[in-house]
């Protein structure tokens, strides 16, 4: 078929190479100025060792509480007729175009000290989430659950409702239609959520250096060392920006015939 439409023109040829050397050229550099001699060195890090274990647990403990939340929320979308459906799916994709400090500031506004909900809780018991690392996951939960519904709810849909319809006329309630119909027809794209979800959790930084803050052991993440680093030690800060870029490709390998395969069509 593209043959027989002719050569691509140059005037889409030429934007469309920008278009990829705008996104492959920083990331070349990235890898190229990256020390990777002191990688060991950096990895041994006492400090950098925190912020990873602390990236990993956090993140991973987002994407718990993502799919608990997450995957109800998903199936109601998907499965049921309400009014105000369309509203509830844009109020869930609004987190998803917040910039990053905006998100962190509404998480103080409504869970800070003096918060909609935060103040009263401190005012009565003199505890506050802000600048915890329970702040850390709330953070990550905040900035990824969109991510998770969307590709969850998309993956409901992708399964069909005749399903559903065919256990109901066999006498299957509805949640056992969900546990035994609907949950393992959509596990591929639930698991593709969750990874898509992890990696966004793991690299998160604004929201989270806004509301949890960047403290060794309790807040501070990868990204918010990175950052601290990138002024004092910048060998550091490459080489462990490098790491997190190896985590990014390694989601993409996860999701490349779930999620490549489908945006290119389908097509071998």
């Amino acid at each position: 078929m593209s043959d027989a439409l002719g050569p691509p023109p140059v005037r889409l040829l030429l934007p469309a190479g920008v278009a990829m050397l705008v996104l492959l050229v920083p990331l070349v550099a990235l890898v190229a100025r990256s020390p990777w001699s002191k990688i060991p060195d950096v990895l041994r890090d006492p400090v950098v060792q925190d912020a990873l274990r602390l990236s990993l647990i956090t993140a991973t403990v987002a994407m718990m509480i993502c799919l608990v939340l997450g995957l109800p929320l998903a199936w109601l979308l998907a499965r049921v007729e309400f009014p105000g459906r369309r509203v509830l799916r844009a109020l869930v994709i609004v987190p998803l175009v917040l910039p990053p400090v905006v998100a962190g500031v509404a998480l103080v506004s409504a869970f800070g000290r003096k918060g909609v909900l935060g103040g009263p809780v401190y005012d009565a018991t003199g505890w506050s989430l802000a600048y915890t690392t329970s702040a850390v996951v709330l953070a990550h939960v905040f900035v990824s659950l969109p991510f998770v519904v969307i590709s969850i709810e998309g993956a409901l849909r992708s399964t069909g409702a005749a399903y559903d319809a065919a256990a109901a006329t066999l006498g299957a309630t509805r949640w056992t239609t969900f546990r035994r119909v609907t949950l393992p027809l959509a596990l591929p794209g639930i698991a593709a959520g969750m990874v898509l979800g992890w990696a966004r959790s793991i690299g998160e930084f604004g929201a989270t250096i806004t509301f949890a803050g960047n403290y060794r052991g309790t807040t501070q993440i990868m990204p918010s060392f990175i950052y601290q680093k990138l002024a004092s030690e910048p060998d550091a800060a490459l080489t462990l920006s490098v790491l997190l870029l190896g985590v990014s490709v390694g989601v993409l390998l996860l999701l490349r015939d779930r999620w490549l395969g489908t945006m290119g069509g389908g097509t071998p």
